[in-house]
């Protein structure tokens, strides 16, 4: 099969011309090309690619990908060739987010083979050392061995320089004006936290309105520094429709970021009310079951 390819300038295109629209940017995760297509199909702007994504779909919570269970690069680009590319039609665009502080590969060459197999964005999300809490021990030693934001903001840079869309990602104030200042993403989001719901999800007791009030306070400031720059939201109590409503109400993102809300969550649930209506069918009275019958 041939891939449908869409050039960074397209992509770019399309995206400012919804803008333009008034209509809200669309990005959702997919670790599988059945996700994939079924989020194309309906309309999402960009699938994102990333090895938590991948991990999600078999059965584990995203965060795990933070262990060094996986190459995550590897993980990365071979799903997003072999299960996603080839499930798309090329409505939508594929960003695979990688993880820049990787020791063993040269960045360059892991942006030129996306580009090679069509992929016409990266992000920093997979995973980003944004994730882990500054005051911790363990933030401490990661640093320390050479794990930073630097190498995030260095790859998202050199995204731009080789003509990708760039889309950057971060958790905090701190990294996400680091990010705008030196990077400067066509896109950014940022991440609230793990989104709750579901078997895997995580629950910080805070409600969407939190949430997007957390938010929009990133927004106004990233704004002041790049005003081009397009803003999605994602992650936390941003588990519904209704609450990526609230986002796009109370904030001034131009649009939002779905992962396990429109992957993880919709799939557990269908699956299990299926399959709990297979496994509750009993054999009806008097009905025959076939067989050697033990007629006279």
């Amino acid at each position: 099969m041939i891939v449908p390819r869409t050039p960074p300038d397209v992509v770019l295109e399309r995206l400012r011309a919804k803008q333009a629209r008034g209509e809200p940017l669309f990005i959702a995760s997919a670790g599988s090309g059945l996700v994939a297509q079924l989020l194309e199909r309906e309309g999402v702007d960009c699938v994102n690619t990333f090895s938590g994504a991948r991990l999600r779909a078999n059965g584990m919570g995203t965060m795990s990908m933070l262990w060094p269970i996986l190459d995550s690069n590897a993980q990365t680009l071979d799903y997003t060739e072999q299960d996603i590319l080839p499930a798309m039609t090329g409505d939508a665009f594929v960003c695979a987010c990688l993880n820049a502080n990787d020791p063993l590969k040269d960045m360059r060459s892991v942006l030129q083979r996306l580009l090679d197999m069509g992929v016409p964005s990266a992000s920093n999300i997979g995973p980003s050392i944004s994730y882990v809490d500054k005051d911790s021990q363990i933030f401490k030693v990661l640093t320390s061995a050479g794990i930073t934001l630097d190498n995030e903001i260095e790859m998202l840079a050199l995204c731009r320089e080789m003509g990708m869309v760039s889309i950057g990602l971060a958790f905090d104030m701190e990294d996400s004006v680091r990010i705008i200042e030196e990077a400067r993403p066509h896109v950014f989001c940022f991440h609230a936290g793990t989104t709750k719901g579901g078997l895997k999800g995580y629950d910080s007791g805070e409600t969407i309105e939190e949430t997007a009030a957390r938010t929009e306070e990133v927004c106004r400031r990233l704004r002041a520094i790049d005003p081009e720059v397009m803003l999605v939201g994602h992650g936390a109590a941003l588990e519904t429709p209704e609450d990526a409503q609230v986002i796009l109400d109370e904030t001034s993102c131009d649009g939002f970021w779905t992962g396990s809300s429109t992957e993880r969550i919709p799939i557990e649930r269908a699956v299990t009310e299926t399959a709990r209506r297979f496994a509750s069918l009993r054999f009806s009275p008097g009905a025959s079951r076939g067989g050697k019958g033990g007629g006279a």
